[in-house]
């Protein structure tokens, strides 16, 4: 039943696909420009998932060397991992084949009016939304499947051989986790670089509009939104999707036996996620508005109506599969069905709130990003500070909430509750992420509306549903990192579990854990710091080739007949660049927790506390700071303090740019890295016992 749920999101993926390439693209101007933008985009992925292929095949090889011959894992856990692997850059792949057919003919859907621009840009987010969800139930589902249902390395899906069969699908959640991060970093690393090298040349050096055809680095920009928003996220919601139903599975190992329900605790997780399946492919159907309507109502609509009704299936599912009786884990309190359930509400109701305040620190209708704004009439110096400000106050609430969430699910169902409101936040992953994906499409189309002149009202339906993305865009950050937050957590625990950390717990006074809680909260900053830098170069690079081109190609400038700029060669910097930088901050989230495993496992547990806590709160202040920047001069372009070509709007520009890097490539892959390395912690826990003679 469960990978039979991921082959409908896949027959709906595909449906909704079909319809999209049966819309018209526009003229003939339309079509080349959008035909620019998938060779783009499509010569980037091909290029990094040529590099990928190898860390793959190594990765591979080390996890079935380390694997062999042992009694609590098998060498088919590289199988898992390269199934995991390829799921992940599936999702990516379909979703910008999709995005990249779709936006053209959301931009000639603007020309008839702004539902049916809604409708393309939405159905192209929805593939997205269902292949993630699809492949990862399909891939997930059926592992389980073959490895608890064969003899093919003497696991069962009843008593001890549970554990496992669990040990060795973990490696699919490696496998997803890994190509995550490097999709997540090398596609922020290209979209930044193309729109800080556009928007700094553009619009504050030559004064010309964004999206303008005479700008270089235009498709490099648009190619960006595909490679970093659409495959980059996707791959992100996979890997948290993914993790959360892996450590929701292996923490219900100790609720196994308990109750009489067998292996019930271990199986809910998965048929959870599959009923996600099916209420987000309905709730796709709610996603409409009128001309002149609000599009966020209609986002709106879908995403609070499926989260409803997961909460009655949950409901039901929970009672169904756990029944009445009372569960008294060991060590660990007596707890119920209801007290389940009562976890994954407070997943969600904590996921939601985070959306809402993540929404207030972003959208320029709020006090912080108008107050940024006006801060852009005194200089680039007092907006950046401003901005700064916002993101670090917006870090408060957020982890309040998570706390809340954390002690909420633990109070009703132990660790098993805190990993099911890490399911709750993500159960309806395929709405939310076509909410998020619809926006790059949106903001795609705008772009090809403008270097196509077309009419001016199909730029302004255009710019009002990339302005709705935006802010979706902001919640659906605020949602990851929460659910990444209790993810991990529920990840370490699992850590924890298999290297006998639960028992005897981990004492901050040994110096052996406080050394690794240093060490673990140093990291996300040191991520950062790469993924920062690395955007600065490409972008420096970007902007010397498009000042080389206003200058060497006649009349590009001034936008005269027959100068035409050399776009590819932006798109090429981008891709170099990205490949290039992306491996070391990948390698450095899979290298660290398997040197502190092996030093010790009280140190490996303290550097995945070190990097939750300091990742958490650095991917919060990034993606809100970051959110705030880009709104604060989109509300300045809408005609305040002097709109457009004015000194605040340079200044806005300028705050905008620095926040690019920390919404798009560091604040975003900081949720990958914090579950990347409780995830290698997980896997090679195994590995790491036996190495220090724990039974």
């Amino acid at each position: 039943m469960v990978p039979a749920a991921g082959v409908l999101a896949l027959i709906f993926a595909f449906m909704k696909s079909a319809w999209i390439n049966k819309q018209d693209a526009g003229n003939e101007t339309m079509k080349t420009i959008a035909n620019n933008i998938r060779e783009g985009a499509m010569a980037f992925l091909a290029a990094e998932y040529k590099k990928l292929a190898i860390f793959v095949v190594i990765v591979a090889a080390l996890l079935a060397y380390a694997n062999h011959g042992r009694s609590d894992s098998n060498a088919l856990i590289a199988l898992s991992f390269v199934v995991g692997a390829i799921c992940s850059g599936l999702a990516g792949l379909f979703g910008m084949r999709v995005a990249t057919a779709a936006n053209v003919r959301t931009a000639h859907a603007a020309q008839k009016g702004l539902p049916a621009a809604l409708d393309v840009a939405f159905s192209g987010g929805a593939v997205m939304g269902m292949s993630v969800v699809g492949l990862g139930v399909i891939g997930l589902g059926g592992l389980v499947l073959l490895f608890g249902t064969t003899d093919l390395i003497g696991g069962s899906l009843a008593g001890d051989k549970v554990t496992l069969v669990l040990n060795v699908v973990s490696g699919f959640s490696l496998g997803a986790s890994s190509i995550a991060l490097f999709a997540r970093v090398g596609g922020g690393i290209f979209t930044k670089a193309a729109d800080v090298g556009a928007d700094l040349v553009g619009k504050v050096e030559a004064g010309i509009p964004e999206d303008d055809p005479r700008n270089p680095a235009t498709i490099a920009d648009n190619v960006g939104d595909n490679v970093g928003d659409v495959a980059g996220m996707g791959a992100d919601l996979f890997e948290s999707y993914v993790g959360a139903i892996i450590g929701s599975m292996v923490l219900g190992i100790t609720w196994m036996n308990v109750g009489n329900v067998g292996n019930a605790p271990v199986l809910l997780p998965l048929f959870i996620a599959a009923a996600g399946i099916v209420i987000s492919i309905l709730a796709t159907f709610l996603v409409k508005t009128k001309e002149g309507g609000n599009p966020q109502t209609a986002l709106d609509t879908g995403t609070w109506v499926a989260a409803i009704c997961m909460l009655g299936v949950s409901y039901f599912l929970i009672n169904e599969f756990l029944g009445t009786g009372t569960f008294k884990i060991p060590g660990g309190g007596e707890f119920t069905a209801n007290g389940v359930f009562f976890a994954v509400l407070g997943g969600l109701v904590a996921g939601t709130l985070i959306g809402i305040v993540t929404e207030y620190y972003t959208s320029d209708h709020k006090p912080p990003v108008q107050t940024i704004a006006k801060e852009s009439l005194t200089g680039p110096a007092t907006n950046i500070i401003s901005g700064l400000g916002v993101g670090m106050w917006s870090t408060a609430l957020p982890t309040i909430l998570i706390c809340a969430a954390i002690l909420t699910a633990h109070t009703f169902a132990g660790l098993y509750g805190i990993a099911m409101a890490a399911l709750g936040m993500l159960c309806t992953t395929g709405i939310q992420l076509a909410v998020d994906a619809y926006g790059p499409i949106a903001d795609n189309a705008g772009g090809i509306a403008e270097m196509a002149h077309l009419d001016p009202e199909v730029r302004n339906r255009t710019d009002k549903l990339d302005a709705v993305g935006n802010t979706t865009a902001a919640i659906g950050k605020g949602f990851a990192i929460g659910s990444a937050a209790l993810t991990a957590l529920a990840l370490f625990a699992a850590y924890a579990q298999k290297v006998g950390l639960l028992e005897k717990g981990i004492n901050v006074m040994d110096p052996q854990v406080m050394v690794g809680v240093f060490i673990g909260g140093m990291l996300p900053f040191v991520f950062s710091a790469m993924a920062m830098n690395a955007v600065g170069r490409a972008a420096g690079q970007m902007i010397e080739e498009v000042r080389r081109q206003f200058r060497e190609i006649p009349g590009l400038r001034e936008g005269k007949e027959g100068a035409v700029a050399e776009h590819a060669k932006c798109v090429a910097i981008s891709t170099d660049a990205a490949i290039k930088e992306m491996v070391l901050p990948g390698l450095m989230a899979i290298v660290v927790p398997v040197v502190a495993g092996f030093y010790s496992v009280e140190t490996l547990g303290g550097v995945l506390v070190g990097t939750t806590v300091g990742g958490v709160m650095m991917a919060i202040f990034m993606s809100n700071a970051g959110g705030a920047w880009d709104n604060a001069k989109k509300f300045v372009e809408g005609g305040n303090h002097g709109g457009k070509g004015s000194e605040a709007h340079k200044a806005a520009v300028i705050g905008d740019t620095v926040g690019d890097p920390f919404k798009d490539t560091a604040g975003p892959a900081l949720n990958i890295l914090i579950k990347l390395m409780s995830v290698v912690a997980l896997v090679l826990a195994p590995v790491f016992a036996a190495f220090h003679g724990i039974v």
